[in-house]
């Protein structure tokens, strides 16, 4: 079998199961492993998705009744398939040493039984392992040993955010917290891309990835990346996120980092953008209260201008389709009834089939954020940039 390019999108939280128990708080209550399997597979066109809530036994139990179903079949060499899609399963974590904040960790597992097995340890050492992005209390050390002897995937979660991750709250390294040799890949957020985190050397050797970390389902694929892989399973992505055998990523899709909402520093007390972190006043109001964008963070820890090594891949700066201006969801209904999946409108389809479908208005905006063209505003403090009609 020869290698072919799959989406892949590795960060998508369960908000309920269908039987109504809580996962995510955070996220919308259709958002359940069946109703995410189905929308990225059959409106999003992405071949490879990542639940990161896999680990709590109620979604446990819904897999597996969808196995016992024949709904869905358990791959080979890892992942729960779907039609076209293949579910990588894994766990959000929270992490902490003594000396540092609190930051979130991705693990992924090959097995539906090695994912059982993990979640009988973490319910050990964890309050409540049916809740998404729990406090692990044991060491770093130990949960990356246990996962490198499984032959998992360790991948710290979007690294600069200001709140629970690595660069954004807990180091100014990440080799001071985690042994770099059992680190998988680095999962940058909606608020950098590659030119921003290519400032910090220690990262060179590592393959990048950017996902959606979706809470609802229109928002699975708002980034994510082109693999260079056989076919979508655990042990392909593993051999992707590697480089080995000719597997890579081949791009990152991405918002502009001035569309992530921790992109600028931003007054909490009048909501104003800050210049610079490196003021103690808002210059607007005089408040000292601020929530300190990715952009200024990484100017702060950043020993190097932004070199890329040669295994990067472009970073493809990616408007998705709820971000265009006056493309409301019947006017997404539309192309998907005519197109297929999101992914085909995006990448595949002709800027004038797309006029048939939704004027040349629309497809003019369609075609610019191809083009990345698209005027945006930055966004901070939690509050998403805008694409400017």
């Amino acid at each position: 079998m020869s290698l072919q390019e799959v989406f892949a999108d590795l960060h998508i939280h369960i908000g309920r199961t269908n039987g109504n128990l809580p996962v995510k708080i955070t996220a919308a209550q259709n958002m359940t492993f069946e109703a995410i399997i189905k929308e990225a597979s059959c409106r999003k066109g992405i071949q490879m998705i990542g639940i990161i809530d896999a680990q709590s036994p109620p979604v446990q139990q819904e897999i597996q009744a969808g196995l016992d179903r024949g709904i869905y079949q358990e791959h080979p060499d890892g992942g729960i398939i779907y039609q076209d899609t293949t579910c990588i399963l894994g766990a959000e974590i929270e992490l902490k040493e003594p000396d540092s904040g609190a930051f979130h960790a991705l693990v992924y597992l090959k097995t539906f039984e090695q994912m059982k097995a993990f979640s009988a340890w973490l319910s050990q050492h964890m309050k409540n392992v049916q809740l998404s992005t729990q406090r692990l209390y044991q060491s770093v050390s130990a949960l990356q040993d246990m996962v490198w002897e499984w032959g998992g995937l360790f991948i710290p979660a979007h690294v600069f955010t200001p709140f629970k991750s690595v660069y954004g709250n807990a180091a100014d390294r990440m080799g001071q917290l985690l042994d770099m040799g059992k680190v998988s890949a680095v999962e940058l957020g909606l608020s950098s891309d590659s030119n921003l985190a290519d400032q910090l050397s220690e990262l060179a050797p590592l393959t990048f990835v950017t996902n959606s970390d979706a809470h609802s389902l229109p928002k699975i694929g708002r980034e994510y990346n082109k693999l260079l892989v056989r076919e979508s399973s655990f042990q392909e992505l593993k051999r992707a996120l590697t480089r080995q055998e000719g597997r890579q990523v081949l791009a990152n899709y991405g918002l502009n980092p001035r569309l992530g909402k921790y992109y600028r520093t931003r007054c909490l007390q009048c909501e104003g953008l800050w210049p610079t972190s490196l003021i103690e006043r808002c210059p607007k109001c005089g408040s000292e209260k601020k929530v300190k964008g990715v952009k200024d963070r990484i100017e702060e820890i950043a020993d190097q201008a932004s070199l890329h090594p040669t295994h990067r891949p472009p970073y493809v700066y990616q408007v998705p389709l709820e971000f265009i201006p006056k493309l409301g969801k019947r006017t997404l209904d539309k192309l998907l009834h005519a197109f297929g999946t999101e992914m085909n409108v995006l990448h595949r389809v002709e800027m004038e089939e797309i006029s048939q479908v939704v004027g040349p208005a629309i497809a003019r905006s369609i075609q610019l954020a191809r083009d990345r063209q698209l005027e945006v505003s930055e966004g901070g403090g939690g509050i998403f940039g805008k694409v400017k009609s």
